[in-house]
């Protein structure tokens, strides 16, 4: 049985085949009906007003990105068939898009069944969020961002992660041996979601538990090393969040969060066995929310209701990143595909420009973040593969557009 309520579950969608084609469209609307969740309530503030302004953005025309361009080798040509970001929004498997400017919502498209308040999963976008919950925790002294992880949860002493730091984490620099290649079925992070109960267990001895799962990882090299995308880093640091605090990351995100930005919609998060919250991928929120928060980033930490809800100074480290950040990120295997950039506190920075940050998610859940021309551009999909190069880069490719269009 999935969920809690099993009659609202299509028969066809089962443990084996949620995160498969065609059933993605329908199981990343309906988390909370296949899975248990824990509520991360908006709180009871005001709704943060989304003005809508007249606009044609969709209209803009995305040009083939020119020879030397930091992502021209993943652009999917078309001779000299010109594009729109409406036609770039069509053809990747959307369902749901919006675009924010300078305080107006000027556009907002939903697709495969979605509605303006149907919760979305925003996989490893929810890394975003986990990483500005740290963000503000620091802020206010309950957590030191060099200290040891063992400060805070003593039991990963006795793991790969003794001597791991929560800066390691948040840059996702630790030296643990965790594979992300998603379509590899003996991958740890295809075994974590055994251990959370996603997937069917075809691992006997995989830990009924994502904590206990994490404390069965080993190191690979030393801690503070390149730049290394794995999911439980996140896991980690959601663990590390509620030794610090002491608070369940559902209430946490609600109370630093989610109740603070004016958001419409309650979000959710998808648990263990344990109560314990899929922290690298399992929040889901509306779309007009997401943009909400995105606000936050373009904005030095303002929500749109005028509250000052992430420190100005930790948004701006987020855009700039560490003294070694890009160096990092150059030493890995993820600088092949984007040149010049970084990894920082749970974002993305796609290129070398230092405006720019994405939160990104597989099967096509993002955020593009550009804090110069303040545009905020959130995108739900259901790509039929967990990652693909051309659709990832032909959307970040026409968000880059429609920026430049609005630039004043």
């Amino acid at each position: 049985m999935l969920g809690s309520d099993p009659g609202r579950v299509p028969s066809s969608v089962t443990l084996d085949n949620w995160q498969e084609s065609p059933h993605l469209h329908w199981s990343f609307q309906h988390i909370a009906d296949l899975f248990p969740t824990q509520t991360i309530s908006r709180g009871l503030g005001p709704v943060a007003d989304l003005p809508w302004a007249s606009s044609t953005v969709g209209d803009v025309v995305v040009t083939d990105p020119p020879e030397g361009h930091h992502w021209h080798w993943h652009w999917p040509r078309h001779g000299h068939e010109q594009r729109t970001v409406a036609d770039v929004m069509a053809s990747t498997a959307t369902d749901g898009w919006a675009v924010w400017h300078r305080g107006s919502l000027l556009a907002e498209d939903y697709l495969a069944g979605m509605e303006p308040w149907s919760a979305h999963i925003l996989m490893s976008v929810s890394k975003s969020l986990v990483g500005s919950v740290a963000g503000s925790l620091a802020a206010s002294g309950v957590l030191d961002l060099d200290a040891p992880l063992t400060r805070y949860v003593p039991a990963l002493g006795a793991g790969g992660y003794a001597g791991a730091t929560v800066r390691h984490l948040l840059d996702m620099r630790s030296g643990i041996k965790f594979s992300e290649v998603y379509l590899d079925e003996d991958a740890e992070v295809r075994i974590i979601e055994e251990a959370i109960g996603w997937a069917p267990r075809t691992h006997a001895d995989v830990p009924t538990t994502m904590y206990d799962y994490l404390l069965t990882l080993e190191a690979k090299g030393p801690h503070g090393g390149p730049f290394d995308y794995r999911s439980c880093e996140t896991d980690v640091l959601g663990w590390v969040l509620e030794g610090a605090s002491g608070i369940r990351m559902s209430d946490l995100m609600s109370e630093l969060l989610w109740g603070r930005i004016g958001a419409e919609w309650d979000a959710n998060i998808g648990v263990d066995s344990a109560g314990a919250g899929m922290f690298d991928g399992g929040i889901s929120t509306a779309l007009r929310d997401l943009v909400r928060y995105g606000a936050l980033m373009v904005q030095e930490g303002a929500a749109l209701t005028g509250v000052q809800v992430l420190p100005a100074a930790w948004v701006a480290d987020c855009f700039a990143g560490g003294p070694d950040s890009r160096e990092a990120f150059a030493a890995s295997e993820s600088a092949a595909l984007m040149p010049g950039g970084m990894y920082r506190n749970q974002f993305w920075a796609p290129s070398p420009d230092p405006d720019v940050l994405v939160a990104l998610g597989i099967h096509g859940q993002m955020v593009y973040l550009n804090r110069r021309t303040q545009v905020v551009a959130a995108k739900f999909s259901s790509w039929p593969t967990p990652q693909d190069a051309g659709q990832l880069f032909s959307t970040l490719h026409a968000f880059d557009a429609l920026s430049d269009a609005l630039t004043y």
